[in-house]
């Protein structure tokens, strides 16, 4: 039986390597100007311009300011994740979906000090205390943002509510950040209600 702290990975890719072997930002912005594909590699994270605006009081290298869940024809509901401590409180306030409704989620971050490699979303549901589902979404890779881009956004494939008279029903879910080193930026639990109407 997998532990809490393994469930919460993303799913290995197999035969799935890095592209570059990780780096700090400054051995990024200087490789060799004449190699195009490192080039392209470095205008892919990012790299290039702007001044960094990474707090040096903050060592955290990503920083999730909030996650918003729109559905069509409805306001967005964010969960405001941008003061420390905040997501303690989110599984006491649960969302209302509509059963069969379509929806999707979006994340608001940023990044600082150093290359984000590999960035994933990973959401587990919980019914009665038994697992459900299990989503894990690549975010992808990310420079430190600069003047010029203070934050990215990142939104996530379109999901659809269970329906039915046995869906409704209260839902806890694990939502968590990790990257490629298989560091946890962020972990926090939440709550969501399936009900017949909004």
């Amino acid at each position: 039986m997998a532990s809490h702290e393994e469930d919460t990975m993303p799913e290995e890719t197999q035969g799935y390597k890095l592209s570059q072997p990780k780096q700090s930002l400054a051995q990024y912005q200087q490789m060799d100007a004449g190699d195009e594909s490192l080039q392209r590699y470095k205008q892919s994270l990012g790299l290039g311009g702007g001044k960094d605006i990474s707090d040096p009081n903050d060592p955290r290298v990503c920083i999730i300011h909030s996650l918003t869940m729109e559905a069509p024809g409805r306001d967005p509901v964010t969960i405001d994740l941008s003061v420390p401590g905040s997501e303690k409180s989110l599984k006491e306030h649960p969302f209302k979906i509509k059963e069969g409704a379509k929806f999707s989620m979006s994340a608001k971050f940023k990044v600082q000090h150093e290359i984000l490699s590999g960035l994933h979303y990973v959401q587990i549901v919980k019914r009665k205390g038994i697992k459900v589902s299990k989503d894990s979404e690549m975010i992808g890779s990310y420079a430190p943002n600069t003047e010029s881009q203070t934050t990215y956004t990142k939104r996530f494939q379109e999901e659809e509510a269970p329906s039915g008279m046995l869906a409704r029903g209260h839902y806890n879910a694990i939502s968590s950040f990790v990257d490629d080193d298989k560091k946890k930026h962020l972990e926090f639990e939440w709550s969501f209600d399936i009900a017949k109407e909004w």
